[in-house]
């Protein structure tokens, strides 16, 4: 069985890690031991754990899950020279990657935190030698779709990193609405989640205009429930929070 170094250990590492668990030996690495014992712990398998101070990367496969702004600091406690990084940091370019980590490559990738399901839709690029290998990792957590440019990847950042928390906000919010209009929490949060469940299959079959058009009679509650999400610019909105992702992604590298 192949090992997975993870260089970081918060929530993206651990959800990719419960992904990967099945099929490759996990290692982390971190500053805190007793946060490495809380990663195992959570993974609910034995993991190899390593302080990060001197720790030696020499010919390993790397997902670099650090703060891209803890870049520089954590490249100087490493050693030894990697086979491979798979860097999920946002905005953080190859070129930086390389210029701070002693690697022989680096493929940028962007999961999001539903690899811990198997279900991550995961964008990546990079070094087009190793666009296979990354594949057959990334696979493991769910779709992926390989891009032909950085530019690309930071887009995509965006609509898929990020869109599980503007996704959470909507769902959110459609069941604060049925709690207004008289439904009890516990059974708008069930209806809630079920529609997701559903929304989820159709959409990888049917185009988004003819989901709605499908739903939406004449005069009926679908429309007039449409017609508010119109008025209140939603469409725009989302439009705008890709806009605006991508641009922080630009600013962070």
């Amino acid at each position: 069985m192949k090992t997975i170094t993870f260089i970081g250990n918060g929530n993206m590492a651990l959800s990719i890690a419960k992904g990967l668990k099945e099929r490759y030996k996990i290692e982390v690495v971190g500053r805190n031991i007793s946060k490495l014992e809380k990663f195992e712990q959570e993974l609910g398998v034995s993991v190899e754990k390593s302080l990060i101070d001197g720790f030696n990367i020499q010919d390993k496969t790397i997902i670099l899950c650090v703060k891209p702004y803890n870049i520089e600091e954590v490249s100087k406690q490493l050693s030894g020279k990697s086979k491979v990084i798979y860097s999920v940091l946002a905005g953080s370019t190859i070129e930086k990657i390389k210029n701070n980590f002693n690697t022989n490559t680096v493929v940028r990738t962007m999961p999001n935190l539903a690899a811990s399901v198997h279900h991550s839709m995961t964008t990546l690029t990079g070094d087009e030698d190793f666009k296979e290998s990354a594949l057959e990792i990334f696979n493991c957590i769910g779709p992926t779709v390989w891009l032909g440019s950085e530019k690309e990847l930071d887009i995509a950042t965006g609509l898929a990193g990020s869109g599980p928390a503007y996704l959470a906000l909507i769902a959110e919010a459609l069941a604060d609405g049925a709690v207004k209009q008289g439904l009890k929490r516990d059974d708008a949060m069930a209806i809630m989640r079920g529609l997701f469940g559903g929304f989820g299959k159709l959409i990888n079959e049917v185009h988004p205009a003819l989901l709605k058009d499908g739903v939406m009679s004449p005069g009926g509650t679908t429309a007039a429930g449409y017609a508010a999400l119109e008025k209140g610019n939603v469409r725009n909105a989302c439009i705008d929070a890709i806009e605006a992702a991508y641009k922080r992604a630009t600013e962070l590298s």
